[in-house]
Formats: structure tokens, C-alpha cells, sequence
């Protein structure tokens, strides 16, 4: 189940991505590689700072995963 954030601006995707299930965490990932082809299409227009979303779910997958050998 999805959560609604009142400002997701002041909340990080770091600490975003924590509260997302494992099955949500990776729909998430199917969804932001769909993303990031339109970010990489788009990007010539819009410069600025891009997030790397699949280093940030990657991340949260391997601390999940070192916890639950632990």
C-alpha cells in the first residue's frame, strides 16, 4: 500500500523508499526505469540535477538484504 506524503519535498527519497514494502520497492524500480528513458530523452531540455533513483533503490535492497541474514 502507498503512503501520501504531505511534502515530499522536504523528505528525501532515501527515507522515501524505506516505508515501500518489498513488492512495492520493486514496482518502484519497474516504474523508474521508464523514467529515467524519459528523464534521458528529456534531459537536453531541462538541465539540472537528475536523481539516480535505481542507486537509491539498489541501496535500500542491499541493506534489506544484509538484514535478514543478520
Amino acid at each position: 500500500m502507498a503512503y501520501f506524503l504531505r511534502n515530499p519535498d522536504n523528505y528525501p527519497l532515501e527515507e522515501q523508499v524505506k516505508i515501500l514494502g518489498d513488492e512495492e520497492l520493486l514496482d518502484f524500480w519497474e516504474e523508474s526505469q521508464f523514467l529515467d528513458r524519459f528523464n534521458d530523452d528529456e534531459a537536453y531540455k531541462t538541465p539540472g540535477p537528475r536523481i539516480n533513483y535505481e542507486e537509491v533503490i539498489l541501496k535500500e535492497l542491499q541493506i534489506r538484504t544484509c538484514m535478514k541474514i543478520v
